[in-house]
């Protein structure tokens, strides 16, 4: 026999509970006079028969008729007031969430046209915050039977919500703004987001009360990643492992030819690029932008080829790890030099 309770509350600070049913177990006895003790930042929900009905606010009510029509209209009115009635009530926290954590798990990939790849990897992270805007609808679209329901318990669904929404955001705003106007649009993004997401949140009973963007920069991904994920094809792939190459033996102080080798162990990678490299001279290529690799080029002209920055080459001569003349203030690097360099 269920037992009956003549005050029904929950002195539970909340911190990290979104709902506590009272009690845990199964639906408990109330009556006509019982007392429901509601705390500041608590509502308390009635559940019948899988329904959430009749909604108490912050507070000291004795249950009557009048307080909890909906339960009893559901029961039946053939008590005389004094038997007892089952129901269940949910403790619901209204309490803000203002620190909750979000971050990309893997890049988010957006049109970058005109340069590069023609597509940009993004990564961010930031913080959201949120608290339950309607009791009844939170209860009835997500709790169910259960006792007990937690921040954890919701975290990935919301994080999965704006990932989406920032994803389908910086894929419009990148149809009118390249990867370095994106990075500066930070608070616009974040104003976006959370318009954007807040009709989702409000579908669950949520309330969105922020959503800011901490850091939001280019993703650090090495070529076999970027292949791996659909982004690059072969001849790409090639380019890249030859700028990539340039850049990380310009770092390495012993030189690039081992370096070089060690990148591409097992696959002729001098070869792969000297292949890669002559598609891209008058051979029978066509070089970034449909023009043939000259004889002389600038470091910013053997960068738009390697498709790395000028300062990636300069550094790279002035370690001495790749061959060129200065003139002035200038550096000339001839198409063999270049070509030498990256066979090791």
């Amino acid at each position: 026999m269920a037992r009956i309770f003549d005050v029904i509350e929950y002195p539970n600070e909340m911190k990290d509970e979104l709902i506590h049913r009272f009690p845990e177990g199964e639906a408990g006895d109330f009556r006509i006079g019982s007392q429901v003790i509601v705390r500041e930042s608590q509502t308390a929900v009635f559940f019948r028969d899988g329904k959430a009905l009749d909604v108490f606010g912050p507070g000291r009510h004795t249950i009557t008729t009048a307080n909890i029509p909906l339960l009893i209209d559901l029961i039946g009115k053939a008590f005389n007031g004094k038997n007892p009635f089952p129901a269940e009530v949910y403790f619901v926290s209204r309490r803000e969430f203002p620190d909750e954590k979000w971050g990309t798990p893997q890049p988010i990939i957006v049109k970058n046209p005109g340069m590069g790849l023609g597509v940009a990897l993004l990564k961010g992270f930031g913080t959201y915050g949120y608290q339950i805007g309607d009791p009844q609808q939170f209860v009835t679209q997500l709790v169910g039977a259960q006792g007990m329901f937690r921040t954890e318990d919701i975290e990935t669904r919301l994080r999965h919500i704006l990932l989406t929404t920032l994803s389908d955001l910086l894929g419009e705003t990148a149809k009118e703004n390249d990867i370095t106007n994106l990075v500066s649009l930070q608070s616009e993004l974040s104003a976006g987001v959370r318009a954007k997401a807040s009709d989702q949140f409000k579908a669950l009973g949520l309330e969105l009360k922020t959503f800011l963007i901490a850091n939001l920069r280019p993703s650090e991904q090495s070529v076999q990643e970027l292949r791996d994920m659909g982004v690059l094809d072969m001849e790409t792939y090639t380019r890249l492992q030859a700028a990539d190459a340039l850049l990380e033996a310009a770092q390495n102080p012993s030189g690039g030819a081992g370096l070089t080798a060690g990148i591409g162990a097992g696959m002729g990678v001098g070869n792969i690029l000297n292949q890669s490299l002559q598609g891209m001279t008058g051979g029978g290529g066509a070089a970034a932008g449909g023009a043939s690799m000259p004889d002389v080029m600038s470091p910013a002209e053997a960068a738009t080829f390697l498709k790395v920055s000028e300062e990636d080459v300069l550094a790279a001569l002035k370690a001495g790890d790749l061959k060129g003349k200065k003139l002035g203030n200038a550096y000339r690097i001839s198409k063999e030099a270049l070509m030498a360099f990256l066979n090791g």
